[in-house]
Parts: C-alpha cells; structure tokens; sequence
C-alpha cells in the first residue's frame, strides 16, 4: 500500500473495527480514543483528496512547462516527510525518511529541514490543537513514554504503532523492508510508470542485506537482480519471529499512554512524571 490515500483508508477501516470492539465490551475510555484518533486520521484523508484536485487549465505561456518534480519541491518539508512516512508505515529516522523520499517522490528534503521539525509541529499543536490535519509527532518509548530521539511519526497512526519498545527497531525495520519492496513492485508493474528509480532499488538494496535469505543466490551488488516478492517473504518469515511479542509490549504501553494528555501522547511525557516501567514490577 504505497499510495497515502490507500494507506490512511486501510488505517481508518481499522479504526472503525476498533471502535465497534471496544464499544461492545463496554469500553468507554479506550473508544473515546480511538475516536480521537479516527477524526485525526479523516482529516488527514481530506486533506490529500483536496491537494489530489484537478487543477484548472493554466493560463496560455511561452515559456516551457514546469517539470513534474518542480511542483513537488513547492510542497513544505512536512508534506514531504509524511509522504514517506506514509509509505513506510513506521517510525523514521531523518535519514531513512530522505532516503524513502528521494527514491519514490520528486522535490528536495534534506535531513537539515528535520532537526527542528518536531519542535515546530508541538509548538503548533500547543498553540491550536487539532488545527492541522495531522502532525508530525515523537515515537514514545515504552518504558517512560517519553520522546524517542529522532524518530518521527504521525499523530494519525494508532498509539500501539507509535510506541518503541525492545524488539520494535527490527519490527519496524522488517516492516519497512515490506512496504519497500511492494512500493518498488508497483514501481515495475505500472503502466508507463518507467520502472523503479535508481534511488529505490539502492534502498531496497540496503533493507535485503540485512535480513536472512532475502539476497538473491547469485551476481551480488546488483540492484536489478533483486527479487521483491522474495524480499517481502523473507521479511515476513523473520517478522512473524517477533511481532507477538512486540505487539504485547506496545499495547501494554499504549494502555499507560492512554492515561497522558493529548499532547503527551503525541510528543511525549517529561521524564519526571512518569514511573519507570521496571519500577512497577
């Protein structure tokens, strides 16, 4: 599900089920969130279908038309990073987020225009909570639930998917290996599309070497010869090692979370106010 649309429709459906499950065992608090969460994630939807307008006929020029990657380098390093967020579907540090950006969208982001980014989207939320469709938002360590350094994530996505905990690095690298090589797929498969980027074989490139049995046989240090669907089953035999427990660990966490405000819950708790999970037990 490269396609953001497609990502934040598959994520609003989930909401939905939630909802119903939560509300039919009589769960008022954890509904109330979900809900929270659903009017986020429909307005973020919105927000894409009104930039995917058609745009009226420009006025007659001379001079020769703009290239299609101009107009992306229009959008605001926001726009940018909740694209590749989008694709990945996890938790991103700055550097994959350029990488997943320059392999699949046109326009400029440099990992530069990141380092203050999160401050801003709290300093915006702070001001006028829920203005924005989405936000750009710390992942939460699920220990403190405090803000992870340099991992960005989106208000929109549950809390379960914005929780670090310890087997979360590889479960989300896995994952994004995932979305990756589909992304990449779709890039061979479409209709005059061109085929993948040199950009997006590279990082594909760099997600199956590491993960067991992902590389092809034969002709190393050859982006061509990768195989996507052998990349995504390799992915998949390794994630299923791990994604109960880390799955146990994050509801856990989001459990606690849910006792945070609003804006802790999206940016992150200061230290001292919240036990540490090992001093509970």
């Amino acid at each position: 599900m490269s396609d953001p649309l497609d990502a934040l429709e598959h994520s609003i459906s989930t909401l939905r089920r939630a909802i119903r499950a939560a509300t039919a065992t009589g769960d008022s608090e954890r509904a109330g969130e979900l809900r929270a969460q659903l009017r986020r994630a429909e307005r973020a939807w919105d927000a894409l279908v009104d930039t995917g307008e058609p745009a009226p006929a420009p006025p007659p020029r001379t001079a020769p038309d703009t290239p299609p990657a101009a107009f992306g380098s229009q959008l605001p390093a926001r726009e940018h990073v909740h694209r590749a967020l989008i694709l990945l579907g996890t938790p991103a540090a700055p550097k994959l987020i350029v990488g997943v950006h320059e392999a699949f969208f046109p326009g400029e982001l440099s990992a530069s225009k990141l380092s203050s980014l999160r401050r801003d989207e709290a300093r915006s939320y702070r001001s006028s909570p829920g203005a924005r469709p989405y936000y750009l938002c710390s992942a939460l360590a699920h220990d403190l639930l405090t803000p992870v350094r340099a991992l960005l994530t989106i208000s929109t996505w549950p809390l379960e998917q914005r929780i670090i905990g310890p087997l979360s690095p590889r479960v989300d690298f896995l994952t994004g290996a995932i979305r990756i090589a589909e992304a990449v797929h779709a890039s061979e498969t479409s209709a005059g599309g061109g085929g993948p980027s040199t950009a997006a074989l590279r990082l594909l490139w760099r997600f199956a070497a590491n993960i067991p049995d992902a590389m092809p046989s034969s002709a190393p240090g050859r982006e061509s010869v990768l195989d996507t669907q052998q990349v995504i089953d390799a992915a998949r035999t390794e994630l299923a090692v791990h994604l109960d427990a880390d799955r146990a660990v994050r509801s856990e966490a989001s459990r606690r979370a849910r006792a945070l405000d609003e804006a802790q819950q999206l940016f992150g708790a200061p230290p001292q106010n919240v036990t540490p999970l090992r001093a509970r037990a």
